[in-house]
């Protein structure tokens, strides 16, 4: 195995960056032509709890902490859950430990996490910060800051609409695809629940039907003018609780209502992709946390809808819709934060473990004075059931060889968490495909290097040839994938 203090030789004499000493060396974030620096963050979590206590500026967070605990705003008392989470898991003060994301992480560095994400919009930031203040605006601002989370993530940038105006009502703010350049108006709704986020009897319901106030908070959002297409977002604050099989019993409910609402009561014409969502961390601070959404096509009727259709219609509609696609996706990861300032894996920069294997680097495996090689990485791979990173090198002789390496359980959690680019490039994973749509996507990524002629090559005998040389290149490739997937997929009986 490599020794503690090897350094890859690609590497060393180039920037000097030896793999042992400070993990971080520049405990700095920079934004707004700013600069963060304090010699206490170890982890990227640590930064974003100091950071969130500056935004909302100290001062005011400590006139909170001197109230009774019952009359202290909600983020101050999220700020004591954590503080006795951070007591309960953290057993050496200044050493990094592991710890599951629960309801208060989730809420108070979810939270922060959403700011800091909104830190180059100062405008944009600065206004959710002075609503979040405000008991009876809090709810709104924290859920909308959920949403900005969510779009950023999903490679958005978001501008302000003018809701001082008084003179027209306007969504919370724009969202323009960076992807695809389209531009959607976003609104922000959560159900106000007595009990919760600050909400009383006097301002939120003890209506326990979690869909009581889905159709009102979509009537509203339609209520404003939009130029473009509409993200309605709408929160239903309820319960986590799933039901025996597994199955949320809110889902179906809330699916059946917006089919109702479409049939019945949509005007001609109007449309918006609709995200019904449940992020019920408030209510078990001390639980797992979880979370769970679905999307669905207010009048799209191509979007999201069950039926049966060609691997290769339901290809082009995920593309058609291809925003909508990339929101759902960083909904599903709003629960991950980043560990490390700099995008290292925890095993290398919170544990002190060798950074993990880079292929195309080299390095000196062993004591070069007692047998040791030196050797560029050529491949490598993860044996999971025995723990260990199979090394392919070539020599300084030009000779191959197959090298092992121990991994501890921190590197394989890091290992499953990012198994296409652990090694520093993107390599393909073995793995189960689940259906033949998954089949057909990966036949389209893996088979769009080809061009015409070898497609119409391997389709020169399809009984429809004629028809195959007068589509586009693109459709020429899903009707050769398709042709694939029928022939390789064999579904279980």
């Amino acid at each position: 195995m490599r020794s503690s203090d090897t350094k890859p030789m690609s590497e060393f004499g180039k920037n000097s960056r030896a793999l042992e000493g400070q993990l971080f060396p520049s405990k700095r974030k920079t934004s707004r032509l700013s600069l963060h620096y304090s010699p206490t963050w170890k982890t990227f979590p640590d930064f974003l709890a100091d950071y969130i206590k500056r935004i909302l500026d100290p001062a005011w967070g400590n006139a909170e902490l001197a109230k009774p605990f019952s009359q202290r705003h909600p983020i101050v008392q999220w700020y004591d859950a954590l503080c006795r989470y951070q007591q309960a898991t953290i057993k050496t003060p200044g050493v990094p430990a592991l710890a599951t994301v629960n309801g208060v992480v989730a809420c108070y560095l979810g939270l922060a996490y959403s700011l800091y994400l909104l830190d180059h919009n100062v405008e944009l930031q600065k206004r959710l910060v002075a609503r979040l203040k405000i008991p009876d605006q809090f709810q709104g601002a924290y859920y909308e800051l959920i949403v900005a989370n969510i779009l950023i993530r999903a490679g958005f940038e978001l501008t302000l609409e003018d809701e001082t105006d008084g003179a027209s009502k306007h969504c919370e703010f724009a969202a323009h695809s960076k992807r695809t350049g389209r531009k959607y108006w976003v609104e922000a709704k959560m159900r106000s629940v007595a009990g919760f986020l600050g909400k009383t009897e006097r301002d939120g319901t003890t209506d326990q039907n979690p869909i009581s106030r889905l159709i009102p908070h979509l009537n509203d959002a339609l209520a404003k003018p939009a130029a473009d297409e509409r993200l309605i977002f709408i929160d239903l604050n309820t319960e986590p609780t799933p039901e025996a099989e597994g199955k949320l019993p809110w889902i179906e409910r809330a699916a059946a209502r917006l089919e109702q609402y479409e049939r019945r009561e949509l005007a001609e014409g109007v449309r918006a992709y609709v995200f019904v969502t449940n992020f019920p961390f408030h209510r078990g601070l001390n639980e797992p946390a979880s979370m769970a959404g679905f999307p669905f096509g207010l009048g799209i009727d191509d979007f999201n809808r069950p039926g049966v259709r060609r691997v290769s219609e339901a290809y082009r509609l995920k593309q058609k819709y291809i925003d909508a696609h990339y929101i759902g996706e960083a909904l599903t990861k709003y629960l991950k934060f980043p560990a490390t300032f700099d995008g290292s894996l925890p095993s290398e920069a919170i544990d002190g473990t060798l950074p993990r294997i880079i292929i195309g680097n080299t390095y000196c495996f062993g004591d070069p004075d007692a047998g040791g090689v030196v050797g560029t990485v050529t491949t490598a791979s993860v044996n999971e059931p025995g723990c260990e990173v199979l090394i392919g090198i070539t020599d300084q002789n030009g000779r191959a060889q197959i090298l092992t390496e121990p991994m501890s359980s921190q590197q394989l959690d890091d290992y499953r968490a990012h198994k296409d680019s652990y090694f520093g490039r993107i390599l393909p994973v073995g793995g189960k495909i689940g259906d033949p749509f998954e089949l057909f996507e990966w036949c389209a990524r893996n088979h769009k290097w080809m061009s015409r002629e070898q497609l119409l090559e391997k389709l020169a005998h399809a009984p429809n040839i004629v028809a195959l040389r007068s589509m586009s290149d693109d459709d020429l490739l899903y009707e050769y994938c398709e042709l694939m997937v029928v022939s390789v997929w064999k579904p279980s009986t």
